[in-house]
């Protein structure tokens, strides 16, 4: 009876007042948990960072890629071509990419902002599978990417004209509607993710030899990414918000960690590649013409329907 009342009063000691047995232990648990995110960080998540940039070259730059090599009559024009079912996989395995991301990060990121986002994400990445798909049969019927809707010589001399309407209606989904909702979600879940990449240990913060190897490859998608989805005013920002972000977090004293770093390399090879891209058709008088206004970056696309493709 009385090592049971020794034992008693030291739980009792231990916890507080009015403290239930076990409550001390669970609460030194917690507190170590807190203690592991404020002062650990992520290890570099080589494995998804290679299945992301492994999908994303495979799903999203191979799919027009596959539409044209696999042979019509595997996939006629009345169906959808294997260009198609590859954009299906990467709306569902992107998203997953992306949650599994946020679920790793060391800090505590706003769930419910990251939830609306993977919704929207999925939407406009819908949107524009249905859009681009029917873009992209139209080539098969002669049309040229390098020209406006109304300029494409398969479209110009439609009867009754309203059509015409119709199939501005099927760009204006493809290439704004679908794209806004689409890359808007996408770089806002990868903003929220590097906000959680810091660490306040500089002995951390570094890149593994296998980060490196990926910088290339991730970098040159999204220049992929960034000049054909049209979306350079939202990766500058971006780029800039990560950078204004780096700069704000060292003040405190924290710094990039491996996952960060990446990024952040991979959006700084990313800009490198559009600038030269822009200088080297700066000069092309039909580009020019598609692409007028202050920001200029030609598509990889119209590019290759004007000066590859054409070629006899």
């Amino acid at each position: 009876m009385e090592a049971a009342a020794r034992r008693r009063q030291l739980c009792g000691a231990a916890g507080g007042p009015g403290t239930q047995p076990g409550a001390f232990f669970l609460q030194a648990r917690h507190s170590s948990l807190k203690a592991d995110e404020a002062d650990g960080a992520a290890p570099f998540h080589f494995d998804l960072w290679f299945y992301f940039t492994l999908q994303n070259w495979v799903l999203d730059f191979g799919r027009p890629i596959a539409m044209l090599v696999f042979p019509l009559q595997w996939f006629p024009l009345n169906k959808p071509s294997v260009g198609d079912y590859f954009h299906m996989a990467y709306n569902i395995i992107t998203p997953f990419l992306l949650l599994k991301l946020i679920e790793r990060s060391p800090r505590t990121l706003p769930r419910s902002v990251v939830s609306i986002s993977i919704i929207i994400f999925i939407m406009g990445a819908s949107i524009h599978l249905v859009g681009d798909s029917v873009n992209h049969r139209l080539l098969f019927s002669g049309y040229q990417h390098h020209l406006s809707v109304r300029e494409n010589p398969i479209i110009k001399n439609l009867k009754p004209e309203t059509l015409i309407d119709s199939f501005e209606l099927l760009y204006y989904y493809d290439e704004y509607l679908g794209h806004c909702l689409w890359y808007i979600p996408f770089f806002l879940i990868l903003f929220i993710y590097f906000s959680g990449c810091f660490t306040p240990s500089k002995a951390q913060s570094s890149m593994p030899g296998p980060a490196v190897l990926l910088v290339v490859p991730s970098g040159l998608y999204y220049w992929y990414l960034v000049t054909e989805g049209q979306i350079f005013i939202l990766f500058i920002f971006t780029f800039f918000a990560m950078l204004a972000l780096v700069l704000h977090q060292k003040r405190r004293r924290l710094f990039l960690d491996s996952n960060g770093f990446f990024l952040l390399y991979s959006f700084t090879l990313t800009l490198s590649l559009v600038v030269i891209w822009v200088a080297w058709l700066w000069n092309d008088p039909v580009l020019r013409k598609k692409y007028p206004g202050v920001i200029y970056v030609p598509e990889p696309w119209a590019f290759y329907t004007l000066h590859i493709s054409s070629r006899p």
